[in-house]
């Protein structure tokens, strides 16, 4: 908006060094511009659907009794923010390094955090575009999520998952007593990502499903062996082996009277 009185002859808007207007008379091809308003209060112009190459300086020049007065006036464009690239999901073995990317937009320039959402409550990871996580534990895995934020408008939020592989590790294996003619079972409990392969062997022999009323399960992280009718035979030392494509684990366990 540009406020003049009755006593100015002439009026133009400007940007930078183009005509916009001059008076009622259009000088600029772009569509977007148009004359709101040419009274003896008011001159304005409106700019329909603003991009940032709008941005800048715009004079409103008049001409009274012969003297030719200006008025500027800046235009700032603000836009809200936005995550233009992102990593993708990444799969990673534990110990290597890692460097995730978010890249965002907006004016004013977006400030762009990184947090880790683990079970442990959301720990802020890094106040950067780049994450770097330098030999990565297991415990660094889950999803990681990247903020651009510049008071515009709302944040733009992305996530990144990162599964770290590990080798087997058994957590659990505790030696259990059953009796003769009872059932009995077994049991071994490893974490492992991918997750784990069981087998299971007595002595050096590997334990088979279904042999002389025995029952072996593998599910997610636990593998059970099931003796339904133990016998004196049963009693003595198993192992229990994990493995997956990074490595194995083996634990010892004994069924006793």
């Amino acid at each position: 908006r540009c406020t003049v009185d009755d006593r100015v002859t002439r009026v133009a808007w400007l940007n930078r060094s183009t005509i916009l207007y001059a008076g009622n008379d259009k000088w600029s091809i772009d569509n977007r511009v148009v004359i709101l308003s040419n009274t003896k209060t008011q001159y304005s112009i409106k700019i329909h659907n603003v991009d940032v190459y709008d941005e800048g300086p715009y004079t409103c020049s008049v001409q009274t009794d012969n003297h030719p007065k200006t008025s500027r006036v800046h235009l700032i464009v603000q836009v809200p923010p936005q995550i233009v690239n992102i990593s993708s999901d990444i799969t990673v073995n534990e110990g290597s390094s890692v460097t995730l990317m978010c890249l965002a937009f907006g004016r004013p320039e977006p400030t762009v955090t990184w947090r880790h959402l683990s079970g442990k409550g959301q720990g802020f990871a890094s106040e950067d575009e780049y994450l770097e996580i330098t030999g990565i534990t297991r415990e660094q895995s889950g999803e990681y999520e990247c903020s651009a934020v510049n008071d515009v408008a709302v944040p733009d939020v992305r996530k990144v998952k990162v599964t770290v592989n590990y080798p087997p590790y058994i957590s659990n294996a505790k030696n259990t007593g059953a009796s003769v003619g009872q059932k009995g079972i077994l049991q071994c409990e490893a974490s492992a990502v991918p997750v784990a392969e069981f087998q299971w062997f007595k002595e050096d022999t590997r334990l088979a499903n279904g042999l002389e009323g025995v029952r072996i399960e593998s599910k997610g992280r636990l593998s059970t062996l099931t003796f339904f009718n133990v016998s004196e035979k049963d009693y003595g030392n198993y192992t229990c082996v994990a493995t997956n494509k990074l490595g194995n684990s083996n634990a010892s366990i004994i069924l006793y009277g």
